[in-house]
Order: C-alpha cells, then structure tokens, then sequence
C-alpha cells in the first residue's frame, strides 16, 4: 500500500509500539528512513535497526526499540516538515528542543544530522522531525 508521508508513516509506527510496550517494530525500507534511523540510534533514543527482507522481497528495517525502568526513552517524537508543508531553516534557525535536551534532525546538503551536527556543520535544510 503506497505511503504519502514515508517518514510520518515510520515514526507513527515507533510512536505506536512504545505505547504498547513492544521491544521490535518493522517498517518499509528506504535510504531516507534509514539516514533519520542512523541519527536516532547516534543520539541514544534507539538501540539500533537491522535490514531484512520479506516473504514477497520487499526491504524492511527492524527497529529496536529502547526503555528505560520500563518507560520509553522517545518520550515525544513530531513530524515538522510535511508533503503539504516543507520547513526550510537556515543554521541559525534551526529550533532546539526542551532547551537542548532533545534533538530535531534535519536533511542537509551534507545529508541527514541531528540539529547540533548541523550547526556545527554550518548548515541548515528541511526539518524533518523533533524527538524528546
């Protein structure tokens, strides 16, 4: 079933399976979900993912979920930049999240950072989510 928002589609699922309390969660492979899976798993809010395949061929990447004393460690994860509306942000735009404690990934010319590697890249780009 073809995905308008691939990226919304990805973190609703994270969203979903934590409230649930699940220890794995699979989603559609892509090159731009794993870019903003790499950045997660960098900055400590997901123990990692791996890619498989299914039944039919299809890609897929399992994400590994992370707890800590039985709470989620993504406390609050949204969707900025949407097909029916891009955020641009130059470098010295780009939001910090609850005063720096957490971190908004942005897709840059030098490719997917979490927003403190883009500052110190020197780079702005479309803000594709903020996670707390």
């Amino acid at each position: 079933m073809p995905v308008n928002d691939p990226i919304g589609d990805m973190l609703t699922r994270i969203r979903n399976a934590q409230a649930r309390g699940k220890s794995t969660v699979s989603t559609p492979a892509s090159k731009l979900r794993a870019w903003v899976l790499d950045v997660l798993a960098a900055e400590g809010y997901i123990r990692g993912y791996e890619r498989a395949t299914t039944e039919n061929g299809q890609g897929e990447l399992v994400i590994s979920l992370k707890y800590y004393e039985g709470e989620p460690v993504i406390r609050e994860i949204k969707r900025v930049s949407k097909p029916g509306r891009r955020v641009y942000m130059g470098v010295n735009e780009i939001p910090t999240v609850r005063n720096g404690l957490g971190v908004s990934i942005v897709s840059t010319p030098k490719g997917v950072l979490s927003d403190a590697a883009a500052r110190s890249a020197n780079v702005g780009g479309e803000v594709l989510c903020t996670v707390f």
